[in-house]
């Protein structure tokens, strides 16, 4: 994997991982509901289950690497689509995120497992990484020493965005309820993540 292929890669990703979804959403009700004692369970927990679905995901990139140069690449345009048609979404969210405090007494074992199910055994999850994985991949090189430094990237970025989503939800609490402050974010993270999807769609694999 080049350079070029990497920062391209850590950057979508942290794109990505800030855009507040189901496993973020869980994240900040755990943290609302429990403070700051959710917060290390909790991106433990999303770490293991970004682990396990984008471990699975690269197997059936793995497949498409040997089966078919044209299959790949249809992938590599439907995925930067999909990046882009999640960005347009995102942007007209307007000032909603529906995260509502988790007050039921759970252990820390029990918040971990439930943020990794979350995560995990989302179907979307695996799609999603399945379209993502693609756009950053060099057919050239080895696909397995690729596939390490992507999963290995992604996890440390996905147990810190959490971590910090944690944090600042125990923190700043009623930002959490500004539909002004989330507005601007979605709006934001919307066009952030379209631009990721055009950028994507002109990577060279």
């Amino acid at each position: 994997m080049s350079i070029d292929h990497y920062l391209a890669f850590v950057a979508a990703t942290m794109i990505l991982l800030v855009i507040p979804g189901p496993t973020i959403l869980l994240v900040v009700s755990y943290a609302l509901g429990q403070g700051w004692r959710a917060a290390l369970p909790t991106a433990i927990g999303v770490a293991l289950g970004d682990f396990t679905a984008m471990t699975l995901s690269l197997f059936g990139v793995g497949a498409l690497l040997m089966t078919s140069a044209v299959l790949f690449t249809v992938l590599k345009f439907i995925g930067a689509a999909y990046l882009f048609w999640l960005g347009f979404k995102l942007f007209r969210a307007g000032g909603t995120l529906d995260a509502r405090p988790i007050t039921d007494g759970k252990s820390t074992a029990a918040m971990v497992g439930h943020a990794w199910l979350v995560t995990a055994l989302n179907p979307k999850s695996i799609t999603f990484f399945v379209a993502f994985v693609p756009q950053f991949v060099d057919r050239s090189a080895p696909f397995a020493p690729q596939a390490t430094v992507m999963v290995a990237t992604f996890v440390v970025l996905a147990f810190a965005n959490a971590f910090t989503y944690a944090f600042v939800a125990t923190r700043a609490r009623a930002t959490f309820a500004n539909a002004r402050a989330i507005k601007i974010f979605n709006r934001t993270g919307g066009t952030l993540l379209m631009g990721a999807g055009v950028a994507t769609a002109v990577i060279r694999t």
